[in-house]
């Protein structure tokens, strides 16, 4: 519903107008969780919270960010320099501390749930962006209005949800390192399509284009979900969840900064003006260029995650 009620907002009351209504959505979910969420457990009784490790894991995403929007500049240089730093000095200390933010030892000792999220890494990092540079191409170059265009950019999150539904049941079915990695290759022939944007593209090649990235995100999202969840025991389950949910966020972090970084080299700091139209196009095959590329990768990443089910079969066995 993001792009739809997005592109509504935007053209009957603004763009600011977006943020209110994430504030009141932010705040309606922390009031129904208070209100509603019962029978909470802790596995393993009350563990401190790694701030520390949080702080560090903040200021090296925003440094990256930072650091991507104002290159080829000396301070994007060093903002990018202090993100590779902080990654560092990240990885060092929650190899330390009792309670880490991000367990690494599940990293090494687990090959499924491993790849598993480096295949959910990349996807995000592939995908996030390309709502943002669709709804710029279809605003800009094909004139269309933000409602218009949330209105097909609708097309991408409708086939997920229709199929999300039989993918998940089929997970419990068919190994995730099948489905999902039949879901990136999907999703890369829909990123490689895109490659080829021009001004004479039709909306409905786009609508195509978004109908397989939604295809290939329901065939990716549930299996990869399931296999990250069924490759740990029971105890390890909240710590799974919030891995995956890491990886989602650094992906999305990590794909608009592409495009950030993108832009910055081949159109400036510039308004979007069609003076600047051929640039934009070209700053856009090129960042689905890099995007089909990058999910094309991850299709071996996914792959290289071994069995699921043979794993949870051997949870089984030991009762947990």
């Amino acid at each position: 519903l993001g792009p739809v009620l997005g592109g509504i907002l935007t053209q009957q009351l603004g763009w600011r107008s977006i943020f209110l209504a994430a504030a009141l959505l932010g705040a309606s979910a922390f009031v129904l969780t208070l209100w509603r969420l019962k029978g909470e457990w802790a596995a393993e009784g009350v563990e401190r919270l790694d701030g520390v490790g949080a702080i560090i894991y903040s200021l090296t995403l925003v440094a990256l960010i930072l650091g991507l929007s104002r290159l080829p500049t000396l301070p994007g240089t060093l903002l990018l320099g202090g993100s590779v730093a902080g990654l560092i000095v990240f990885a060092r200390w929650e190899t330390r501390v009792a309670n880490p933010v991000l367990n690494l030892n599940l990293f090494r000792s687990n090959r499924v749930f491993a790849f598993s999220n480096l295949a959910a890494l990349v996807n995000y990092s592939a995908t996030f962006a390309v709502g943002v540079l669709l709804s710029q191409y279809l605003q800009y170059i094909k004139g269309l209005t933000a409602q218009q265009a949330g209105f097909v950019l609708l097309a991408q999150p409708a086939v997920m949800a229709l199929c999300s539904w039989f993918t998940g049941w089929l997970s419990d079915r068919v190994e995730a390192r099948i489905l999902a990695s039949t879901g990136m290759g999907v999703t890369t022939v829909g990123l490689a399509l895109l490659a080829f944007l021009s001004s004479q593209m039709a909306v409905g090649f786009i609508v195509l284009c978004l109908v397989l990235l939604g295809l290939g995100f329901a065939l990716f999202t549930s299996p990869n979900t399931n296999a990250v969840m069924g490759a740990v025991e029971r105890r390890f389950y909240g710590v799974a969840s919030a891995t995956l949910a890491t990886m989602r966020s650094i992906g999305q972090t990590f794909s608009q900064g592409i495009v950030i970084l993108i832009f910055a080299v081949i159109i400036g700091e510039v308004a979007i003006t069609p003076e600047v139209y051929p640039q934009f196009l070209v700053a856009s095959r090129v960042a689905f260029g890099i995007f089909a590329m990058l999910c094309c990768g991850g299709v071996f990443a996914s792959l290289a995650r071994g069995d699921v089910h043979q794993r949870e079969a051997t949870f089984g066995q030991r009762g947990l």
